[in-house]
C-alpha cells in the first residue's frame, strides 16, 4: 500500500475523477480528506471508503470561497497533522456554451473563481503546510483539460481558466522542487464524468438522438475509440503522487486517448 499512513486531500472528490481518485488513494492506504460542495455525494464517498476498510472524512467546501478553503485546511490538519498529497480537481459548469463576446462578466468571474483562483488558493495552503511539516515535502496534482492546451469554440472562459492552471502548475513546480514538493498537472480528455454528461445533455437540448450523436463525436475525436472511465485518470493521479514518480516535476500528463496527438 503505497500511501500507508499518508494524508491525501482531494477537491471535487465527490464525483467523477475526484471520486475515483479518493477511492484509489484510500485503497493504497491513504487517509483521505474529501472536499466538495454537495454534502450528500461527498458523505457517500466517505462511507464507501469506510465500508472498504479505509479512512476518509468529508468537508463541505466551495473552493470559490477563501474562508471555506481556510476551514478545509484547518480541519484537515487538526485531524491528521500533515498533508502528503493534494489533488486540486474541483471545477464548475460555467464558462462554456457561449461565444466569447456573449459571456457575462458574472460568468467570467464565476469561472475564474472556481477553476483557477480556487486551485491557486488551495495550492497556497498546501505548499505552506508541506514546507512547514516534518518531514517536509509532498506532491500536488492539479486538473486542467485538453481545452486548456489551445482553446475551443464556445468554451473560451473554461479553456482560459484551464490554460491558467497549466501555467500556474509549471511555475510552482520550478519554485518548490528543491524544497521536496512536486507539482504536476493532469490534462484529461473525454472521461465519463457528470461534467461531460452535463455538457452532452446541454449540447443535445434533451433530444436522445442528438445526445447519442454528441457522444459519438467525442468517440470519433479519440484515436482510442472510446470515452474513458474516471478510474483510469485516478490511477494516473495516484502514480503522479507516488514515489515511483519522484523525478516528475512541472509535467503536463495528457491523458486523452490520443485526442490531441495530431497537434502536439
Amino acid at each position: 500500500m503505497t500511501f500507508q499512513g499518508k494524508v491525501a486531500l482531494i477537491t471535487g472528490g465527490n464525483s467523477g475523477i475526484g471520486r475515483a481518485a479518493a477511492l484509489a488513494f484510500a485503497r493504497e492506504g491513504a487517509r483521505v480528506a474529501i472536499a466538495a460542495r454537495n454534502r450528500e455525494r461527498g458523505e457517500a464517498v466517505a462511507r464507501e471508503i469506510h465500508e472498504k476498510g479505509g479512512e476518509a472524512v468529508f468537508f463541505p467546501t466551495d473552493v470559490s470561497k477563501p474562508a471555506e478553503i481556510e476551514a478545509l485546511f484547518r480541519r484537515t490538519i487538526e485531524k491528521w497533522g500533515r498533508m502528503d498529497c493534494a489533488f486540486n480537481n474541483a471545477a464548475g459548469y460555467s464558462g462554456a456554451f457561449s461565444l466569447t463576446a456573449d459571456f457575462s462578466e458574472q460568468e467570467f468571474d464565476e469561472t475564474i473563481a472556481v477553476d483557477l483562483k480556487g486551485v491557486w488558493l488551495c495550492m497556497k495552503h498546501e505548499i505552506r503546510q508541506m514546507l512547514a511539516q516534518n518531514p517536509a515535502g509532498g506532491s500536488i496534482v492539479n486538473t486542467a483539460s485538453v481545452n486548456g492546451l489551445g482553446g475551443i469554440a464556445t468554451g473560451a472562459l473554461y479553456s482560459a481558466a484551464k490554460a491558467g492552471v497549466i501555467a500556474l502548475t509549471k511555475s510552482a513546480a520550478q519554485e518548490y522542487a528543491r524544497h521536496g514538493i512536486r507539482v504536476n498537472v493532469l490534462v484529461p480528455g473525454a472521461f465519463l464524468t457528470p461534467m461531460l454528461e452535463h455538457n452532452m445533455d446541454r449540447a443535445s437540448g434533451g433530444d436522445p438522438e442528438r445526445r447519442r450523436q454528441a457522444e459519438q463525436r467525442y468517440v470519433a475525436f479519440t484515436p482510442a475509440g472510446r470515452i474513458a472511465d474516471p478510474a483510469e485518470a485516478a490511477e494516473a493521479v495516484v502514480w503522479m503522487c507516488s514515489p515511483s514518480a519522484s523525478y516528475l516535476h512541472g509535467h503536463s500528463l495528457i491523458l486523452d486517448g490520443g485526442m490531441t496527438s495530431l497537434f502536439r
